[in-house]
């Protein structure tokens, strides 16, 4: 099986973890290979975390400069710190809500313009779908929803070796029953997106 390479990016608290639960149940419901890895740099302070998931016959998770076939990030500056994984046939999707550093709040640094993000990561990669994911989680119920809004975008693009109906059980059954229907939406809400974006 040809392997795929995804990473994702977020802020602590923005649900990566889970989002990458529900892919990891989603690829043993499909029965394709997976492996795993996360890094979290002070999520709790809203520090950046990453995972790596390797979809086929690797045998590593790490995924090197150049390597990712797709970048999901759920936060756009996290996006832009990321994009040293792509290559020019890198497939990214993008939050474009920022959650300001603590460096920006305090007047210590300026977030860069969304404008000019997306221009940096277009000139490297193949395709990018940018869009504000936390207004979809939104209207899907829960602003906490921007993670499943972000993995239906992921599962639009094909570049997954996964089903849509294998996304929506693993929602089902990874996710708290209580935000099922959610985050279901939300999923729902993303892949339209996504289609959007063509």
């Amino acid at each position: 099986m040809d392997i795929t390479r995804l990473i994702i990016v977020a802020v602590g608290g923005q649900g990566n973890l889970l989002a990458s639960r529900v892919i990891g149940e989603t690829a043993l419901l499909s029965d394709v290979p997976v492996r795993m890895s996360e890094i979290h740099g002070m999520a709790q302070r809203g520090g950046v975390v990453e995972s790596a998931i390797v979809f086929g016959d690797a045998e590593s998770t790490i995924i090197s400069d150049g390597e990712a076939d797709l970048l999901v990030g759920f936060e756009p500056s996290e996006t832009l710190r990321a994009l040293n994984k792509c290559n020019g046939r890198t497939t990214v999707i993008s939050n474009l809500s920022p959650l300001s550093p603590f460096t920006v709040t305090i007047g210590k640094a300026v977030y860069p313009k969304l404008s000019q993000i997306q221009e940096l990561i277009r000139a490297k990669t193949g395709r990018l779908i940018a869009f504000d994911a936390r207004e979809l989680a939104e209207k899907a119920g829960n602003v906490m929803a921007v993670n499943m809004v972000l993995v239906g975008a992921m599962a639009q693009t094909g570049i997954l070796p996964l089903t849509v109906e294998n996304f929506k059980e693993a929602i089902r059954t990874k996710t708290k029953k209580a935000f099922a229907d959610i985050n279901l939406k939300a999923f729902d809400l993303g892949f339209a997106e996504a289609e959007k974006a063509g």
